[in-house]
């Protein structure tokens, strides 16, 4: 527990008992946390569902619970834990979680990133022509979404078009369930994800199954990252076709999908909102080569190359983080802020809340990626989490979101069109509740 000279302050409880009212708020109200932030604290504790549910938001808080790293677990709503399954490393904790880790941590080293990129450019630009030759207005989110799932399923591990197809469909019905009530009733959302989750371990168990036949027989694994993966898993003694194995790709689907979607969209959504803010990231991007020259494709509009860009994104993100927060349990008493908070209390981290928690005179509510760029910012940045459970896709979804952000405002020039719903969904992950329809059109090709 982190040394503190003044006696701990006794947690802040809100008024509920059951937790059904709480429950209901914390899905329908986005201002959930931040209202009761005002009231009681940076630390708190209410009920949801009957489990008593830590609150946190603010550098140091999320310092002392990084800090306690043995002192908590990972922790996951009952609809996640079920449809994520019992063998996935997002539902492990302690020396297995950190040795299956280091297994699936293969798939995204800096020489699988090198890998993966011709592929991802390949993706972008066939989205930028799929949007140039529509000829009318586009709905822009489910397409991020479709080039979201095909950057992981086809470019890291190697999915032919078939199974890439039929896995599409039934991931987004398995995504809808994983934060919906844990009700298996007929026709409810999660029921319906149950089955698209037994559906999807079954092909995903195929796919493994010929990658075992064909590395059996001496032949190439297809392309992308399963060869990779396949090497650490013969270190560790498992086979490739294993289920554990299969639980990992359903987790590495989801994580490189669905987060990385919600970026994406956000991420063109606010720059259309904000043109001033779009023409200054237009002058260093017409500076900058589409595509970018082969095998470059990692570092070529990095943070050096491209800094202008490394403060959207990561405004964009700040501001609308994929996650709004992720959850721990205390196995023992832990110390948040100067806050005693008691064993076997689930801690939920608001990213989105600490996110906008710092100096007043910052204002940090308003879109300004300038402020990035001076090392100024009293902002704490968590949006792919962090601790030892840091996402471990981190590192391609930056390269993907970069990619893609230089390849569609390089190629084409995009306007909203106007009558539509703009404001964020946010359950599993923020996306605008009309699908973000724009109209795109090709650029002079004089500035490529």
């Amino acid at each position: 527990m982190p040394s503190t000279s003044s006696p701990l302050l006794p947690l802040p409880r809100t008024p509920a008992t059951s937790g059904v009212l709480e429950t209901l708020a914390f899905f329908r109200d986005p201002d959930f946390a931040r209202r009761r932030f005002e009231r009681y604290g940076d630390v708190f504790e209410t009920t949801l569902l009957g489990q008593r549910t830590v609150f946190l938001r603010g550098a140091e808080a999320v310092a002392d619970l990084f800090a306690q790293a043995e002192a908590v677990e990972g922790w996951w709503p009952e609809s996640v834990r079920v449809l994520l399954g019992p063998l996935s490393l997002a539902n492990r904790n302690g020396a297995d979680h950190r040795a299956r880790r280091r297994v699936v941590g293969q798939l995204f080293t800096a020489a699988a990133l090198k890998r993966y990129g011709p592929g991802i450019v390949a993706l972008v630009n066939e989205l930028c022509e799929e949007l140039r030759s529509a000829g009318e207005a586009v709905t822009l989110a489910p397409r991020l979404r479709r080039f979201a799932f095909q950057v992981i399923a086809t470019t890291v591990l190697g999915l032919e078009g078939a199974d890439r197809e039929s896995l599409f469909a039934d991931f987004e019905t398995w995504t809808r369930g994983l934060f919906a009530f844990p009700l298996a009733l007929p026709g409810t959302p999660y029921a319906s994800a149950i089955r698209a989750r037994r559906r999807l371990l079954q092909r995903l168990a195929a796919v493994l199954e010929r990658a075992q036949a064909a590395a059996t027989a001496g032949a190439p694994l297809a392309a992308g990252g399963l060869d990779l993966l396949a090497g650490g898993l013969d270190e560790a003694g498992l086979p490739l076709a294993d289920a554990d194995v299969v639980e990992q790709l359903l987790l590495l689907l989801f994580a490189g999908y669905e987060t990385t979607a919600s970026s994406l969209s956000c991420l063109l959504l606010t720059l259309l909102q904000h043109p001033a803010e779009l023409a200054w990231l237009q002058e260093e991007l017409v500076a900058l080569p589409w595509p970018p020259h082969p095998w470059e494709e990692l570092a070529a509009y990095d943070p050096v190359r491209a800094p202008r860009l490394d403060a959207v994104v990561k405004e964009v993100m700040r501001l609308t983080p994929p996650v709004g927060g992720f959850f721990r349990r205390t196995r023992e008493p832990v110390s948040l802020a100067g806050v005693a908070v008691p064993a076997d209390r689930v801690v939920q981290l608001s990213i989105a809340a600490t996110h906008r928690h710092g100096a007043a005179s910052e204002d940090l509510e308003a879109f300004r990626p300038q402020r990035h760029l001076g090392g100024g910012t009293t902002a704490t940045l968590l949006p792919f989490g962090g601790g030892e459970r840091v996402c471990l896709g981190k590192a391609l979804a930056e390269l993907e979101i970069r990619l893609l952000a230089v390849g569609v405002l390089r190629r084409l020039a995009l306007t909203l069109e106007p009558g539509q719903d703009l404001t964020l969904a946010v359950i599993p992950s923020p996306a605008p509740k009309d699908g973000l329809r724009v109209r795109a059109a090709a650029v002079n090709s004089s500035s490529h």
